[in-house]
């Protein structure tokens, strides 16, 4: 689905639903922000973005355990499900999304270009993760297919609310 589709959809989803979204992006840097406030009656539904890039940030602004980021490193599910859970916690949403990831050039032999972890966490408790590995694409190639994954992620489980 193209970009344009997947912001009208999740607009009207969540304005159906009287529902907020916050977010809190790391490889991304504020795509998913900037895509889900787009489109004019973007106010009635997303609450607010956070970019934490670095490991301190992520600790400072999202709560994200100084433990956690030690024994998995910044691209793994648990620290993208304690970001979504962080973001969602000081805000008013009802859904929060979370990527981190390896956008490129550089990866690892167990943490390539194109491993992007993501984290949804929703107000009822129920917190989830995966990982996407969308190859060595290419830097931009990468924060586009995670922005809109994510984008997907946020249908799928807006129609859940």
């Amino acid at each position: 689905m193209q970009f344009y589709k997947l912001k009208e959809e999740i607009i009207y989803l969540f304005k159906s639903k009287s529902a907020m979204i916050c977010c809190a992006e790391s490889c991304t840097g504020g795509m998913v922000a900037s895509a889900l406030t787009d489109l004019p009656g973007s106010s009635l539904t997303f609450d607010r973005g956070f970019v934490t890039y670095s490991n301190s940030a992520k600790i400072d602004i999202l709560g994200v355990e100084e433990q956690t980021l030690k024994s998995f490193g910044a691209v793994s599910e648990e620290v993208a499900r304690e970001m979504a859970i962080g973001a969602l916690y000081i805000s008013q949403a009802s859904l929060s999304i979370s990527i981190t990831g390896i956008a490129g050039p550089d990866g690892s032999d167990s943490k390539p270009e194109g491993q992007v972890c993501f984290g949804l966490a929703l107000k009822d408790g129920k917190c989830t993760s995966q990982t996407v590995d969308f190859g060595a694409i290419g830097r931009s190639n990468v924060r586009e297919a995670s922005c809109k994954f994510a984008l997907e992620e946020i249908i799928n489980e807006g129609h859940k609310l």
